[in-house]
């Protein structure tokens, strides 16, 4: 059964569309917020630390937030983490993040960079509703300036040891008995920092982030108000995790990259191809721009019906990271490779019981098993030397193991060697 449109209880443009397309988890104050986006353009940001040199899908949900942020008429701020990208956000994570130098900071600064460029206008050309403009900015600007003890003084003693120690992304690390070092205890403090001055110099009002950004988020909004006397606010998105529990983005293949350069537009497009059945139309909601009433007949429709959906949605979101000339013409192909085929007709295929899939199936098994590689050795090599594809996906871990979240909307898994040599997968 469709989701219903329902109609949202927020006044202004910004707020209704994230409450009617399932973007909202939490607010600070959501009707002073939704007061103030009435009175005009207000400004905004999310932080993303530099840790690869682009962007993934588990990313997309804020990406998307702040394209909607621009396109009501407000100005988004991208806050690029390059000073706090060298200790590393501790929250809800087991172990403490690699280090990275300043050379490949500054290089995965610039990817991420490539990647915004396709959602946001930046400058201060007008878009649909007047010069709101994107910024993007980067928190060693005013980190790196920062003297210990006046920061000790004058932020540090806002900030109580027992109230940290209360926050869960602390709480986890520390019931775990792993450890939490004094750099990475000091990140809440430096993030709640950058909502301060960001503030006070590009009048951010608002940050957004996911949910397990809550506590940083609202230490922000305290800080201010301590310090400044200012009224901000705070909102969370969602974590998302898809129908079958697996994480938002995560493939065989591994991260579902933004960047041309670290996922082809075919690759990207068929992700999005392959989305299970229960998770149409929530996607249509989150990562397109159709129209409410046009996805809930989409998210409607059933049997195979709801494969061409699914191609809609490929198509939209693809269009909307690489451009729709990109979009059309990795659609083309997907249709070139699998649907001139026949469904399985002339293709080779292999079966797994679904028991044995749940557990997970080595992929260099089942490449040997369908006559793609002569044996499992030959098989691994074809891994190793980038030459198998899972559902159109380059995969190089030779201990790859594909599991019921690679299957399509058919009930299918498409493996390949090289671009011509195919085969499918049922589960028997």
């Amino acid at each position: 059964m469709a989701t219903p449109v329902a109609s949202s209880p927020f006044q202004s443009d910004f707020l209704r569309v994230l409450d009617e397309r399932g973007f909202l988890h939490q607010g600070s104050d959501l009707s002073g917020l939704d007061a103030l986006l009435r009175q005009g353009p207000v400004g905004a940001y999310i932080g993303f630390d530099a840790t690869a040199d682009s962007l993934h899908v588990g990313h997309l949900v804020s990406i998307m937030v702040l394209r909607w942020f621009q396109k009501t008429g407000n100005r988004p701020v991208v806050l690029i983490g390059g000073g706090t990208t060298r200790i590393g956000d501790p929250s809800f994570r087991d172990t403490s993040r690699p280090m990275l130098d300043d050379a490949q900071i500054a290089a995965n600064m610039a990817g991420i960079g490539r990647a915004f460029a396709q959602y946001l206008s930046f400058g201060d050309g007008p878009l649909e509703n007047g010069p709101n403009g994107a910024v993007m900015v980067d928190n060693a600007d005013w980190l790196d300036e920062l003297r210990y003890i006046p920061m000790l003084r004058d932020i540090g003693r806002h900030f109580t040891v027992n109230r940290m120690l209360s926050f869960d992304s602390v709480k986890l690390r520390l019931d775990r008995e792993q450890p939490l070092t004094f750099l990475e205890f000091n990140y809440m403090i430096l993030q709640a920092f950058d909502f301060l001055e960001l503030s006070r110099r590009h009048g951010c009002r608002l940050q957004m982030g996911g949910s397990d950004q809550w506590g940083n988020i609202v230490n922000g909004i305290e800080l201010a108000r301590r310090v400044d006397g200012t009224e901000l606010f705070g909102l969370t998105t969602p974590l998302l995790t898809t129908a079958s529990g697996a994480k938002m983005g995560k493939t065989a293949a591994g991260a579902v990259w933004l960047n041309a350069d670290r996922r082809s537009p075919h690759d990207f497009w068929q992700f999005w191809r392959n989305t299970e059945d229960a998770d149409v139309g929530r996607f249509l909601r989150l990562f397109t721009e159709l129209p409410l009433d046009e996805i809930a007949r989409l998210e409607a429709l059933r049997g195979s019906e709801i494969n061409e959906a699914k191609k809609i949605l490929a198509h939209e979101a693809t269009a909307l990271c690489h451009g729709a000339a990109a979009a059309a013409e990795a659609g083309e192909t997907a249709r070139r490779v699998f649907e001139e085929a026949g469904a399985g007709g002339g293709l080779p295929t292999v079966e797994a019981a679904r028991a044995d899939l749940a557990a997970g199936v080595r992929l260099a098994d089942l490449l040997a098993a369908a006559g793609l590689a002569e044996s499992k050795g030959a098989a691994r090599r074809l891994i190793r030397d980038g030459g198998a594809r899972v559902n159109g996906t380059p995969v190089t871990d030779e201990a790859a193991l594909l599991t019921p979240a690679d299957l399509d909307g058919e009930g299918l898994i498409r493996l390949s060697a090289g671009r011509k040599r195919h085969a499918l997968l049922r589960v028997r």
